[in-house]
């Protein structure tokens, strides 16, 4: 590594590590109570790529020894149907954790479908329950990419009391939780979004950047600050995140490529928070 590249963040190493601990948890659980820990998809149309991220972490649940279910709803599927399909998940004792995989497709009100998982089964961290745990800092199982992007900024030891983050998105589901978990680890945090003015200076202050934008290298190079970390939470088609990774690479210190970098990292929470929610529940 030469000396004015940054240092890339392996999130396939440490998912891997989070999933053998996952395959440990789930195999005491099997022996000391008999139950397999359940995780339940439910996949709403036909949209390729939800198809592809419902396959991975079918095959990631299955790795780790979990049973996995798939609900596959037609388009054109109603809001209130889908609740009520997800209200039988949650009566269901042997499913454990409840996932809809997003985006959900319109006409769906995706707010009130999200509400209708129970908290306790929410291991995608979805609603509002589990939204306003993570603001406050309880426990509870957070928004998985967030949380999987925590545990890649402890494994290199970035410095985040006192630090100056900038997180560019606010979904209720990445962007907000982001910025809470950082302001819980005594991080100043600027939320930034598509209204925001003055972006590329607001960025040029941050000691950690955190893009989820969804537009390919969107943050730019010149945005940097030198010695700054970035978490590229993008992925759009292409194998292409949201940050200029070849402009950026130069005047930060850690970067996370795309792919490799947060999505691993995504999964490997999703399915340790299906094994917890086993042994809570």
């Amino acid at each position: 590594m030469t000396s004015n590249k940054a240092k890339l963040m392996d999130g396939t190493a440490l998912a891997a590590r989070l999933l053998a601990d996952a395959k440990t948890k789930v195999d005491n659980i099997h022996q000391s109570t008999g139950v397999t820990p359940t995780l339940a998809t439910v996949l709403v149309g036909d949209d390729p790529a939800s198809a592809t991220y419902v396959r991975m972490k079918r095959k990631r649940c299955e790795d780790a020894g979990m049973k996995s279910l798939l609900l596959e709803l037609p388009q054109g599927t109603g809001t209130e149907e889908l609740v009520g399909e997800i209200e039988k998940l949650a009566a269901d004792e042997s499913v454990h954790g409840i996932l809809v995989q997003h985006p959900v497709p319109a006409p769906i009100d995706k707010r009130t479908a999200f509400e209708a998982i129970p908290v306790e089964k929410d291991v995608d961290g979805v609603t509002s329950g589990t939204l306003g745990r993570v603001i406050l800092g309880m426990p509870g199982f957070a928004a998985c990419t967030p949380k999987g992007i925590m545990r890649l900024l402890d494994e290199y030891n970035v410095e985040l009391d006192g630090s100056h983050a900038v997180v560019i998105g606010r979904s209720p589901i990445l962007g907000r939780p982001m910025a809470s978990m950082l302001i819980n680890r005594h991080a100043t945090v600027t939320l930034c979004h598509s209204r925001t003015r003055s972006l590329p200076s607001l960025v040029r202050h941050a000691d950690v950047v955190i893009a989820a934008v969804g537009k390919p290298r969107f943050v730019k190079g010149g945005w940097i600050k030198v010695g700054a970390t970035v978490i590229d939470a993008g992925y759009n088609p292409g194998n292409i995140g949201d940050v200029d990774f070849e402009g950026a690479i130069e005047p930060c210190s850690l970067i996370t490529p795309v792919p490799g970098g947060v999505g691993p990292m995504t999964i490997a929470t999703l399915i340790g928070q299906t094994a917890d929610a086993a042994v809570q529940q």
